[in-house]
């Protein structure tokens, strides 16, 4: 029986009808200005966005999430491919990998405050830091689950390293490197915004929690949505180019 499948653009907007919905409908229950309607918090992020009010603060997130995930991706790729080697260097640095990665990394924010001050270098680090361990660990699994007749085929043509990584290892690793990096970009904003709110002056993550201090709801939640059109922006890319380099797997 064939089953009628609603347009993705549907589905997203239904719900956030949805989600819109509930909020209203909390909002007037509750009646208190900490939580006030979505029309008021959208007014408050469109006039705000529009007097250059949030504008910068949005530029320095998008910028910081940016820098930290070529940061990481740079790293991690690499890194896990040498992880997945054989070689008597990967096998002693595996238990090294496995003993950081369960650490919370948001413990090393006040290390690299002191180490690096309060500009964007501590927080740019604090997000690559995140995403690299995410990264290397998928990367390795994928690259040490390469089918053995497929490594085979390429050394019998005399491929060289080079060329067995750039026609076999990395396009097989390529579309998990993208999962995990869709799956982490939600923890590396929400990494973000800890950091913003830790000893700094700007990004999304001080505009929120000033909003909160000095009682202006509105900004507070516009701020919110701020960061999470950030997250969606970041999704959205993500799977822009899963599509343009992985048109394969659909």
């Amino acid at each position: 029986m064939n089953k009628t499948r609603l347009p993705a653009f549907v589905s997203a907007l239904a719900g956030a009808a949805v989600l819109l919905l509930l909020w209203h409908l909390g909002s007037l229950a509750l009646n208190k200005p900490f939580l006030p309607t979505p029309a008021a918090s959208f007014e408050a992020f469109f006039r705000l966005s529009l007097s250059g009010g949030m504008a910068m603060h949005f530029a320095l997130s998008a910028a910081r999430v940016l820098a930290g995930t070529a940061i990481a991706l740079v790293a991690a790729v690499p890194t896990g491919i040498f992880l997945s080697s054989g070689s008597a260097a990967a096998q002693a640095c595996r238990p090294v990998i496995a003993m950081l990665y369960p650490i919370p990394k948001v413990v090393f924010l006040p290390v690299f405050i002191v180490l690096l001050g309060l500009g964007n270098t501590p927080k740019i680090l604090l997000v690559s830091v995140v995403i690299f361990f995410q990264i290397a660990v998928v990367t390795r699994d994928a690259a040490a689950s390469i089918p053995p007749a497929s490594m085979l085929s390429m050394r019998s043509l005399h491929a060289g390293r080079l060329q067995i990584l750039r026609h076999l290892v990395l396009p097989y690793c390529f579309p998990q490197i993208l999962t995990s990096l869709r799956v982490t970009t939600g923890t590396a904003i929400a990494v973000l915004f800890f950091a913003e709110t830790f000893a700094s002056f700007d990004g999304l993550g001080y505009f929120i929690l000033e909003g909160m201090e000095t009682r202006e709801y509105a900004a507070m939640y516009a701020g919110i949505i701020g960061m999470a059109l950030l997250g969606l922006l970041f999704y959205a890319a993500i799977g822009a180019v899963e599509r343009i380099f992985c048109r394969w797997r659909h």
